[in-house]
């Protein structure tokens, strides 16, 4: 069964371009609703599901000013971090359901909750109506600059002959579940450790208290020399660390492991409304302030309107729910 969704998360993959989004765009079913000639008629809040100053805020802070621009109303960022996105979830869920406010999510918050915590406060696929993909940026198997393994062959070689004797880092649960699904795909046994974010897990691999670790940081610390990075895991090799191979270069197709982010509004929202914001998101998503903002943080835009990103969702909730249960993984 997962093979299936490893195959059509590839094509979603291999679909990601400036072309891609804007070719999508003809696709767009708002044509069939009657449109709210009213809406918007005051501001829109963009509830942030990060902290501010991050990646992924500075990204929505782009996107809303292009929404901002298109729409005629101010569109405020709202940041929510904590609680992997939940406080954020439940910010937007128990606003109006007006089309007023609207939820700039990542894998965790539209994904990975529903596969790691128990009692899930929300369900991320029957609350929430998706309006867009937005991006992607894909993760890397990183070690320390001295590190014995040049390669994933050196890496998964010494894993294979001395099972559970390697350390690797997570930055977070969802971080734990791409070691876990590497693992998996190569037949190692190593020991995951637990940091709260991915500045300890640099310090840990910079000190030396992990072999390895799965994550996304800043490339700087890979162009300075202070880490090296075996492989990353998109489709294509990075533009700028033209030197590192892909990771089905380095012999695992199958892993493609990326951060992603997402806009969404509460089911309950009319559908007049919805239509008129995944215009204007999908229109937000392919603006060239956008496509910039994206190329300077090595991220790349996901072509994908509502049913592609409702597809994407669910296949990612399935593979995600599969591999906590095939590992053991303790729920949250």
């Amino acid at each position: 069964m997962h093979h299936t969704t490893d195959h059509s998360r590839r094509q979603l993959l291999c679909s990601i371009a400036g072309a891609g989004l804007a070719s999508m765009a003809g696709t767009l079913p708002f044509a069939a609703h009657a449109a709210d000639p009213t809406f918007p008629s005051r501001p829109i809040r963009m509830v942030v599901a990060f902290n501010p100053g991050s990646g992924s805020d500075m990204q929505a802070r782009v996107i809303a000013q292009v929404l901002s621009e298109s729409t005629g109303q101010p569109v405020i960022v709202d940041n929510r971090a904590g609680a992997n996105g939940i406080v954020a979830v439940q910010s937007v869920l128990n606003a109006p359901a007006d089309g007023y406010t609207m939820l700039f999510g990542s894998n965790s918050t539209f994904a990975i909750n529903a596969a790691l915590i128990r009692n899930m406060p929300y369900d991320p696929i029957a609350d929430f109506t998706p309006l867009s993909l937005i991006s992607s940026q894909y993760c890397m198997v990183l070690v320390p600059a001295d590190s014995p393994y040049k390669t994933m062959a050196d890496l998964i070689a010494d894993a294979r002959k001395r099972p559970g004797a390697l350390n690797n880092g997570a930055g977070s649960p969802g971080y734990n579940l791409w070691s876990t699904w590497l693992n998996e795909l190569t037949g190692i046994k190593t020991v995951n450790i637990q940091y709260k974010g991915g500045g300890e897990v640099v310090s840990a691999l910079l000190g030396k208290q992990v072999d390895y670790a799965v994550a996304v940081i800043s490339l700087e610390m890979i162009k300075s020399g202070k880490l090296r990075a075996l492989a990353v895991s998109g489709p294509k090799r990075m533009p700028s660390l033209p030197g590192v191979p892909t990771m089905a270069e380095a012999g695992v197709p199958e892993f493609q492991a990326f951060v992603w982010t997402a806009l969404g509004v509460s089911a309950k929202t009319p559908q007049p409304i919805v239509r008129q914001l995944e215009a204007a998101v999908l229109k937000a998503a392919r603006s060239q302030a956008s496509l910039d903002f994206l190329q300077k943080q090595d991220a790349s835009p996901m072509a994908g309107g509502p049913e592609q990103m409702r597809n994407f969702q669910r296949e990612e909730i399935q593979r995600w729910k599969r591999i906590v249960a095939a590992n053991g993984i303790e729920l949250q």
